[in-house]
């Protein structure tokens, strides 16, 4: 009889279904199949991670993107606070592309975020980057903590970046889609210059220097400056969930996102997931919502639910057609040679 214990470890499929929500689906189609399921919703540290912790539950009232007020949620959790700076400073605050003023856009509202939650009790915040219509290179966030160091308030804080952009290239790799003009390109690039010179002198650090610090507009350097660890989004959301033990207490995993193209394996959870389950031997699939064409041969097997579904379909009814997805795979997988139960570790536990 082949093993039953599953894994479900998606990430978010944009504009359709959350992380935790094709998770459980998932675990749906994988109880239908007789196996017994594992819910671990991942992130790359984007839009979306707040929601892989459980969500928001404090809402603050901080500066918007462009100064208007907006209240902002975060999850406080003992003494972990998660912040994802796209529900303070996020590009669909300020109205999109067509209305965002790139110039004025603030990071002021994520460093009132973090200053709350220091000031909460937390001592231990991560910061998740992504979505951000920001290219100040973090000066609204540092001055809105009074540009204190992190250590001299006691607090350890890890920034999740989605990429690794560097500080002085945030303006011509992130600002246009954030509705820069080329003009305005070439002035936030000076800008983001001068705001370099300035951490130097004020903290002696180059944060041009650290992958990653170009992040949701310069927003990773700026909280460098400060003594924030910047470090890949995926994993230090996997860390922090257990994805490492979870996958030693099972026997076959799936993952999934709303688009593979080339980036989903420049350090995206898809894939990630299935590199560690190739080196791991497990069993793995990737449900997608729809594909670059000739990107799935990167994977050992994957599911287009366009594809196989339809767009109208694919995106009218995601969640079941992820649960029937899985249920046919873990079916199939039936017929395919036993292969040894792993021991159990003390792991993620089996969703009810």
């Amino acid at each position: 009889m082949y093993p039953e214990r599953f894994l479900a470890v998606p990430d978010k499929y944009r504009g359709s279904v959350s992380a935790a929500e094709a998770a459980h689906a998932m675990a749906e189609g994988a109880r239908a199949a007789g196996w017994a399921p594992v819910e671990l919703p991942l992130s790359d540290g984007g839009e979306g991670t707040l929601d892989v912790f459980g969500g928001a539950n404090v809402t603050t009232m901080v500066a918007g993107p462009l100064g208007r007020p907006v209240e902002a949620g975060w999850r406080l959790e003992g003494e972990l606070a998660v912040i994802e700076m796209a529900r303070a400073s996020g590009l669909s605050l300020a109205g999109g592309p067509a209305e965002n003023d790139p110039w004025a856009a603030t990071t002021q509202g994520t460093g009132e975020l973090i200053d709350a939650a220091i000031r909460l009790g937390a001592r231990n915040v991560v910061v998740c980057l992504g979505g951000s219509a920001t290219t100040d290179g973090g000066v609204g966030a540092v001055e809105a903590l009074g540009g204190v160091p992190f250590a001299d308030r006691g607090v350890s804080v890890r920034v999740a970046c989605d990429v690794r952009t560097r500080f002085l290239d945030a303006a011509a790799v992130f600002s246009p889609q954030k509705g820069a003009t080329p003009l305005m390109i070439g002035a936030l690039a000076h800008r983001l210059e001068l705001v370099r010179r300035r951490f130097i002198a004020q903290y002696g650090a180059d944060v041009n220097s650290l992958p990653g610090s170009g992040a949701a507009g310069g927003l990773a350097g700026g909280l460098a400056a400060l003594g924030a660890e910047l470090g890949p989004g995926f994993e230090l959301i996997a860390s922090a969930q257990g994805l490492d033990t979870a996958l030693l207490n099972v026997d076959a995993v799936a993952t999934g996102e709303g688009r593979l193209d080339g980036t989903s394996f420049e350090g995206k959870v898809v894939g990630e997931v299935a590199r560690l389950a190739q080196n791991l031997g497990l069993p793995f699939l990737a449900i997608v919502g729809s594909w670059v064409t000739g990107v799935e041969s990167r994977l050992p097997a994957a599911v287009s639910l366009v594809e196989a579904y339809g767009d109208q379909l694919a995106w009218a009814r995601t969640a079941e057609l992820i649960s029937a997805s899985t249920q046919q795979w873990l079916a199939s997988l039936a017929s395919k040679p036993d292969v040894a139960r792993r021991p159990h570790n003390g792991g993620a536990r089996s969703s009810p």
